[in-house]
């Protein structure tokens, strides 16, 4: 016996109802999936300075893992991303960059990358008990005694020295001596220790995570290590 019309219209209603309800509960379990890795797992964020060039470029996207510190520790040689310890941005930089409605949602669900130049990133070279100086006979930076060869720094033709900067200090418990990769448009620690303006270290409490691949643009889709090699004299006289 064949339906009526009116039950045949009824069964229709209800198969899009059906589709909807399970739209809406997929869409919502991907929110809430997305909001979670954002928050316990990773993010990712933008760079707003050439303080890390040729390593990342101005307005590149990084993947940050939260894990470190919280449940892995750092590393010397980690790029991370930290909150501004002291002002390091200066009042009008600090200040969040303005966006639209659909950006900011976006980006509290960890769908972007948040549009504000209130984090910074750098490259951790010294950990807590470390001796860092500058520069030794050849230039270089040393950790613990050790001169580091560092690929991975972009310095200006005809330099001599690994950074503008002559420094020897012991990073205190806690804290972290970071420096930018562009040693000489950096406003890292050895900047602010050499202007003796603010404080030069930067509290492991502050650190959001540590960076772990370029995300965009795509052509410059690679993963970020923390040169292992370059450390290894410099663990080898670890502070006991």
């Amino acid at each position: 016996m064949s339906e009526t019309p009116p039950e045949t219209e009824k069964r229709r209603r209800r198969g899009v109802w059906v589709f909807v309800r399970d739209l809406a509960l997929i869409l919502v379990a991907a929110l809430v999936i997305s909001f979670g890795i954002k928050t316990f797992l990773i993010r990712s964020f933008y760079i707003p300075s050439p303080s890390m060039t040729h390593t990342l470029e101005v307005n590149d996207r990084v993947i940050v893992s939260l894990l470190t510190p919280s449940a892995i520790p750092i590393h010397r040689g980690d790029v991370v991303v930290f909150s501004d310890p002291d002002d390091w941005l200066g009042a009008e930089d600090s200040v969040p960059r303005q966006q639209s409605p659909v950006t900011a949602a976006l980006a509290f669900l960890g769908l972007t990358a948040p549009d504000d130049n209130d984090h910074l990133i750098k490259r951790v070279i010294g950990l807590p008990g470390d001796t860092v100086a500058c520069c030794s006979a050849s230039g270089r930076v040393t950790v613990n005694g050790a001169p580091l060869s560092e690929p991975y720094i972009n310095l200006p033709i005809g330099s001599s020295k690994d950074d503008p900067f002559t420094f020897k200090v012991q990073v205190p418990k806690g804290d972290l001596w970071v420096m930018g990769d562009n040693r000489y448009e950096s406003a890292d620690s050895a900047y602010h220790y050499s202007r003796k303006d603010l404080p030069p270290f930067v509290p492991i409490r502050d650190v959001v995570g540590r960076a772990v691949a370029i995300s965009w643009p795509i052509s410059r889709w690679t993963i970020l290590g923390n040169y292992p090699a370059t450390f290894q004299a410099a663990s080898a006289h670890d502070p006991k």
